[in-house]
């Protein structure tokens, strides 16, 4: 097996999380036909107490019987705060831990959290002598998690992602939103002097600890993700709130209705002409380099070294989704 601890983080693309009931195995199947890049089954807030045990029995059949066709595939078990998570570990990761890529740990407060879980992970490998680790995808869903998102990030190899969960972090903060992951018209602030025209700019109140994740995450060579848009009927809040997280810097978004999908890859993707438009850089710095200059300029714009990173990070995504890798 190999260790934990020397563990490289796997290049998936995480454009679109599915997320599926536990509780609901009919569905399993449809998720596994679906376009989102990773599905997720839940353990956790989408299944009563009383109905924990089965979803759990549900999740490893589900896990051991049907064909996933290559997804990535990722289960949520309960937090640390429960009497439901070391179950769920065990249970999963003994029944069926050949089976998972990821697993989503909610609500993740402190390093210690992490390293608890990679412990438990690390003994269960060993003892059935699973030869892939398992990745670990980490919730911050409270102000704590935030304050301590850096010691979060670095905590574990495994660590792949860092997740946003809007819904829990309002009302870990006294926040209020209209919906989950979702905005409020009274974050705003009026422009203009008193007595005179006027305007109302909303803002993002959630911009502050979203960008505070994809800086934790992309220090510490992780994933970040927008967590869920809870009114899948809204399809124009959803797009816009997708793109504003990809314009921020995350990877993706989760879905919680596969109607957010395609909505979610296409934000999270880049165009054709995004694409071409990296492609061309690259040939233009590359012809640069040949020729001993560290600086060229294509259609009237000046690109350099940075320039580069930025259009090979466009031009790997899609390399991944043009070949369908996890």
């Amino acid at each position: 097996m190999i260790p934990s601890a020397s563990r490289a983080a796997a290049v998936r693309l995480n454009r679109s999380q599915l997320s599926v009931p536990g509780i609901r195995p009919e569905l399993f199947e449809k998720a596994a036909q679906s376009a989102a890049d990773v599905i997720f089954l839940d353990l956790e807030d989408s299944v009563a107490f009383a109905d924990k045990e089965k979803a759990r029995e549900n999740v490893i059949t589900g896990l051991r019987d049907l064909d996933w066709r290559g997804k990535t595939v990722s289960v949520r078990v309960n937090g640390l705060d429960t009497p439901f998570m070391y179950r769920d570990v065990i249970d999963v990761m003994e029944q069926a831990g050949e089976r998972i890529d990821l697993m989503l740990i909610p609500k993740v407060n402190r390093a210690a959290d992490v390293q608890a879980v990679d412990m438990l992970l690390t003994q269960i490998e060993m003892a059935k002598g699973y030869a892939r680790p398992v990745g670990l995808e980490l919730m911050i869903e409270t102000a704590e998690g935030l304050m301590n998102v850096d010691a979060i990030a670095g905590a574990s190899a495994r660590a792949e992602s860092l997740h946003f969960g809007p819904g829990d972090f309002a009302a870990s903060t006294g926040a209020r939103n209209v919906t989950i992951g979702g905005g409020n018209p009274d974050y705003a602030v009026l422009v203009g002097a008193k007595g005179g025209p006027r305007e109302t700019h909303v803002g993002d109140m959630w911009h502050y600890a979203l960008a505070r994740i994809v800086v934790a995450a992309r220090a510490h060579g992780l994933r970040p993700l927008d967590g869920p848009y809870a009114d899948f009927a809204d399809a124009e809040g959803f797009d816009a709130a997708a793109r504003r997280a990809a314009a921020l810097g995350c990877e993706g978004k989760w879905c919680i209705h596969p109607s957010q999908i395609a909505a979610a890859n296409a934000a999270f993707g880049p165009t054709a002409a995004e694409t071409e438009a990296a492609r061309r850089i690259l040939a233009a710095m590359d012809q640069a380099a040949r020729a001993g200059k560290g600086a060229a300029t294509l259609d009237g714009r000046m690109i350099d070294v940075a320039s580069i990173r930025q259009a090979q990070v466009v031009v790997r995504k899609a390399e991944l989704i043009a070949g369908g890798a996890k």
